[in-house]
């Protein structure tokens, strides 16, 4: 999976017993887990408050598409890191590159497709304001 980002950001986590599965390795979904957490801190780190969009505006960030490659596994203690990077801004679509590292070792890379939801659930248009606060932060 090619990634075109510029300007990522990094979020910091460590793996805990209760990641693993009875193999000893992080279990599969627990990537999803943590490149979610990289993502919040991504927007927050932007100044965008996600809490605030939704109670005055009612708009969330849902998923919409991951496409996901697992590339090695890791193991209990291992300090890794989330790096999050925008690659392409739509109407109400956000594409995000997602890799997680042990030091210099890529271990997960994902696609994600976000889409921008109004009060209904359906698709709206990301608010200006924060748009301009997502592409300052490539």
């Amino acid at each position: 999976m090619k990634s075109d980002v510029t300007g990522a950001h990094r979020f910091e986590l460590r793996v805990y017993y209760e990641d693993t599965d009875l193999a000893g390795i992080v279990y599969y979904a627990n990537y999803l887990r943590f490149i979610e957490r990289g993502r919040t801190e991504w927007v927050r780190a932007l100044g965008v408050d996600q809490g605030k969009l939704r109670a005055e505006a009612g708009i969330v960030f849902a998923v919409r598409r991951v496409e996901a490659d697992y590339l090695r596994p890791a193991v209990f203690d291992d300090q890794l890191a989330v790096v999050t990077g925008l690659v392409e801004l739509g109407g109400a679509r956000i594409v995000l590159d997602q890799t997680v590292w042990r030091g210099d070792e890529r271990l997960f890379a994902a696609r994600v497709v976000l889409v921008c939801l109004g009060p209904d659930m359906g698709p709206v248009r990301i608010p200006e304001a924060v748009r301009g606060l997502l592409i300052g932060g490539v």
